[in-house]
């Protein structure tokens, strides 16, 4: 027994080693910062002029969105604004930008009719009235909005008459369709009960004014808004058993951890438990969250957590999650394992890596499309002086950009794919998106008070690829919440879309799956929520496909669009 355990171990290491020499054998592609040349001018602003208010150091979120639906991603940066009586001279509406398809955007704020200041921080993308192009909800401070397309490149404001109120806190939001009538709901994460005239006096060094963390502030309840199917909504927040006024929620993602069918949903709170809420099916929902064992640290100490997503990384079939959390709190990677979590951020080599970073948005992705899901994450604390005080924490820092190597393990790469990656900024809001048509993923991140970034990803359609976009017809036309399963020579991926994820971000709604140097497809198979199932077999790689939910009763073949 001894000898047959010995030799496991043996295999297991030497697996590793050749796994290690293999990727390190084999080119990485390189993500360069293109936002000057590519005319992405937007600097964010917090507002900021030396009062210390919460929400300058949370900051805003990002988003990919065809909203002319000429199938080029483009792109939308959240902003803040100036706090009454105390002017930057800095730009005060969020910033859409229109892709040229040249690898250069426009700023078409004004004409789509989007220049309204407010104080923004997430954004979620989807087509909620069912009408064939994407529209936006941004979470606000004090009054989300509801923009609805209209179809000609212009949006307009419909909260009012859309019966969405929130006037709370909003941070991140994603829309879903949890009582799975194919209308698309959303969901609102709030953070704390504050105003400028509650803002508390709090210091690090016992001299000079910091930001009150939010252990001195009540939480608020997030909010869950029911689609009536009409172009109104309805806040089902009490009703649906989500309202807990002890949250204090920074990130929202939307997964179906037990595989029941039923869209979940995850919320990370900055020092309060997470949350999981468990769908019933039945309009309600169950919070499972300390049972799930992802609630609290292993010490049993809330995180301050931030950013989420929820994937596939090791081809287990389901989804685990990945949390971005404080400085001096590593990030975490919770595997799923059916019905509770187990956190491998330590002996994933992820853990200690991100010890000393405070992480904001963050994501699943597959960059070098391997067929393995790796892992972006946006650094840069909130206290511009930390350094004063931590000598080995910044206040800018360089993302982290985990490489998934198989068998459960990560290595960071950031220093190996770029000079521009290697930058310290202060990452917020981060969102991929394929700005160039190419089959590989590009990365957008929102940095508080200073430039927005855009790296493309040059070389990571090396390997082979499939990008798929779902229309929906019994379930809601962008296809939130169905289930993709690829199948190759080399195994089986699943993904789900979703809207959301992140913090305060929404990444393109389109999937690309990776399959390295396989040469065929044997089978796409997607699950609709609405129940059905489809499928097409023998597809040939390097090539995008619209593929649209069909009208009648299942069927096994379904033709590209």
């Amino acid at each position: 027994m001894k000898t047959t355990s010995l030799t496991k171990w043996l295999f297991i290491c030497i697996s590793l080693i050749w796994i290690h020499s293999t990727i390190a054998a084999e080119p990485l592609p390189q993500f360069v910062d293109i936002a000057t040349e590519a005319g992405i001018d937007f600097v964010h602003n917090t507002g900021a002029f030396g009062g210390k208010y919460v929400p300058e150091e949370i900051a805003s979120g990002c988003a990919f969105i065809d909203y002319d639906n000429d199938g080029w991603q483009d792109i939308l940066l959240v902003n803040g604004k100036d706090w009454g009586g105390h002017p930057t001279g800095n730009r005060q509406t969020l910033g859409l930008y229109r892709n040229n398809q040249d690898g250069t955007f426009t700023d078409t704020t004004e004409t789509a009719g989007l220049a309204v200041e407010l104080y923004g921080l997430g954004v979620a993308v989807a087509d909620y009235d069912n009408d064939g192009d994407d529209d936006l909800y941004i979470s606000c401070l004090t009054a989300d909005r509801l923009f609805q397309n209209q179809g000609d490149g212009t949006f307009l404001d419909v909260t009012e008459s859309a019966g969405i109120d929130n006037p709370g806190f909003g941070t991140s939001c994603a829309w879903l369709d949890y009582d799975k009538d194919g209308n698309l709901d959303i969901f609102v994460a709030n953070y704390i009960e504050w105003t400028p005239e509650t803002n508390l006096f709090c210091t690090l060094d016992g001299v000079n004014q910091s930001y009150c963390g939010p252990r001195s502030y009540p939480g608020q309840a997030s909010k869950l808004f029911r689609n009536r199917g009409d172009g109104t909504f309805t806040d089902v927040s009490r009703i649906a058993l989500i309202e807990d006024l002890t949250s204090k929620s920074l990130g929202v993602c939307v997964f179906d951890y037990n595989a029941d069918g039923f869209p979940d949903i995850f919320e990370a709170n900055d020092t309060q438990p997470n949350k999981l809420y468990q769908n019933n099916g039945d309009g309600t929902f169950i919070e499972r969250g300390m049972l799930a064992g992802i609630a609290y640290d292993e010490r049993g100490v809330a995180r301050g957590a931030m950013g989420i997503d929820a994937g596939d990384y090791n081809g287990s079939g389901r989804e685990s999650l990945v949390i971005g959390n404080f400085s001096n709190e590593m990030m975490n990677l919770y595997h799923n394992e059916g019905e509770f979590f187990i956190d491998d951020a330590p002996v994933a080599n992820i853990g200690y890596t991100s010890l000393l970073t405070l992480t904001f948005g963050c994501f699943f992705f597959d960059f070098d499309l391997d067929g393995k899901l790796d892992i972006f994450a946006a650094n840069g604390h909130i206290e511009n002086d930390i350094n004063a005080v931590q000598s080995e924490v910044t206040y800018a820092q360089p993302p982290h950009l985990f490489h998934n190597i198989g068998s459960g393990q990560f290595e960071d790469v950031a220093p190996k794919v770029g000079s521009d990656l290697q930058k310290p900024i202060v990452g917020r809001g981060a969102a991929y998106g394929d700005i160039d048509n190419d089959g590989d993923w590009d990365v957008l991140v929102n940095a508080s008070n200073t430039a927005a970034r855009l790296y493309r990803n040059d070389g990571g359609n090396r390997n082979n690829w499939i990008k798929l976009k779902l229309i929906g017809t019994k379930s809601n036309r962008s296809g939130i919440g169905a289930k993709i399963t690829v199948q190759s020579k080399s195994g089986t991926q699943t993904r789900t879309v979703k809207s959301g994820a992140s913090y305060c971000s929404q990444s393109e709604l389109t999937a690309i799956f990776g399959i390295g140097n396989d040469a065929q497809i044997d089978l796409i198979k997607v699950e609709w929520p609405s129940g059905d199932a489809e499928q097409l077999a023998n597809v040939n790689p390097n090539q995008s496909l619209t593929l649209t939910q069909t009208l009648h009763e299942p069927s096994t073949h379904l033709p590209p669009k």
